[in-house]
């Protein structure tokens, strides 16, 4: 069975439908492939192009799972700058927002495990200020432009 030839009904059915977010288990970072249900995913990823793609990024997968990582922390710390400024935002909330660009990098494809375990590492690394309240993690962008700190220069 092939593609839906471009411009036909068929076709355009199926990208209406692809239109909004699917499930996070249903998603192939590699491919960059989403599918609707488990069936789906499993004939995907007995696919062959799929099965080529593993072979490349298991030759290397440090370094694609590296890739993965610095592009997701580039896209939300890019995200948290222009949309928050410095002002705190509950991670989760925030992270909504981040995942609401269908083409962002899923958590899964990186280095860390949970969105906890991300915001942690911003907040050791001093990218974001980060605090643990009973509201849950608040985040918020640390200007360490030059201008912003204190103007003066070595």
């Amino acid at each position: 069975m092939g593609r839906a030839e471009a411009g036909s009904t068929k076709a355009i059915s199926n990208k209406l439908k692809s239109k909004g977010l699917t499930r996070l288990r249903w998603y192939c970072q590699v491919c960059e492939k989403a599918c609707r249900d488990a069936n789906a995913f499993k004939m995907h990823c007995m696919s062959e192009s799929h099965v080529r793609n593993m072979v490349i990024v298991g030759e290397n997968s440090k370094a694609f799972i590296q890739d993965y990582s610095d592009t997701l922390m580039k896209d939300f710390i890019g995200l948290l700058k222009t949309a928050h400024g410095e002002k705190q935002v509950n991670a989760n909330h925030f992270y909504q927002e981040y995942i609401a660009n269908k083409d962002h990098v899923h958590m899964n494809a990186t280095k860390w495990n949970s969105l906890t375990e991300f915001v942690k590492y911003l907040g050791r690394e001093s990218i974001c200020r980060v605090e643990d309240t009973e509201k849950g993690l608040l985040i918020s962008w640390i200007d360490n432009s030059p201008k912003h700190s204190g103007g003066r220069r070595p």
